[in-house]
């Protein structure tokens, strides 16, 4: 299976293609895509496997947008950053009611970095890992 064909999509007779796709590096692609549907509540958008079964791929969706879980490979120079102090970056996910996330994450066991609150760049947001230590985001808008 390809794991690059399903990102062209028809949509009322156009031809939409999803133009970022993030990567994020996993030593373990299939825990991290569990944990990730199961506790920050992603679809899966799948996994694909070798012949003997090893995970190579992965995929998770919010709405339209996808993210790639990757394996960590020498060859290609991607590591995790599981064992890191500080971190490179990290994911903003808009969702519906970042409240209801949150209490949703917390109870399945995410480590939560800080709880919901007003930021002054208009958003209501907290922020958590994941297991390997991916940085995440999750916010919904303030309202007037």
């Amino acid at each position: 299976m390809d794991p690059y064909s399903d990102h062209m999509t028809t949509k009322q007779g156009s031809i939409t293609q999803t133009t970022v796709i993030p990567i994020l590096v996993y030593e373990d692609i299939e825990a991290a895509h569990d944990f990730l549907v199961g506790t920050f509540g992603f679809t899966s958008g799948g996994l694909h496997h070798t012949e003997d079964g090893t995970v190579i791929h992965g995929e998770i969706r919010m709405g339209d947008a996808a993210i790639w879980l990757h394996a960590v490979t020498d060859e290609q120079q991607m590591a995790t950053p599981r064992g890191s102090v500080q971190s490179h970056g990290g994911l903003e996910v808009i969702v519906d009611d970042v409240d209801a996330h949150y209490t949703r994450s917390k109870a399945a066991g995410a480590h939560i970095d800080r709880a919901p609150t007003d930021q002054a760049y208009g958003l209501r947001e907290y922020g958590a890992r994941d297991p390997e230590n991916h940085r995440w985001w999750f916010s919904t808008p303030l309202t007037d």
